[in-house]
């Protein structure tokens, strides 16, 4: 029995030497090396940059961005539930409007703490 974890055992220590030869040993033999302060100046859609990259972003849009991630998930799992719905049942139903509740709790709270508002 312990030999069979040897195995297992082994092929992930093969494996993983395997991928840091790959990437690291050999991209470091491969690549090119040209460096030039051109290469690391900042890129935004060929347009040379205004100002310093580094501003501060209010926190606003952060909350915004989660917000619609959180639907997006949604989306993700109600759309294959109503492709399958009739198949399902009365529970599935019952299961999904209680997911659709807790999502809607979740939206009327960030309506009331102004989490979608986004100019204020």
């Amino acid at each position: 029995m312990a030999a069979d974890y040897a195995y297992v055992g082994v092929f992930l220590v093969v494996g993983l030497l395997f991928v840091v030869v790959n990437v690291d040993v050999l991209s470091r033999l491969l690549r090119p090396s040209n460096p030039q302060p051109e290469k690391s100046k900042t890129y935004e859609c060929g347009e040379d940059p205004i100002g310093i990259s580094w501003i501060r972003v209010h926190i606003r849009y952060y909350l915004y961005a989660l917000v619609y991630v959180i639907f997006a998930v949604e989306t993700v799992y109600l759309i294959p539930w109503a492709v399958v719905f009739r198949e399902l049942g009365l529970f599935a139903f019952v299961e999904m409007m209680v997911f659709i509740a807790i999502l809607f709790v979740g939206f009327a709270y960030a309506w009331k703490k102004g989490a979608l508002e986004w100019v204020a």
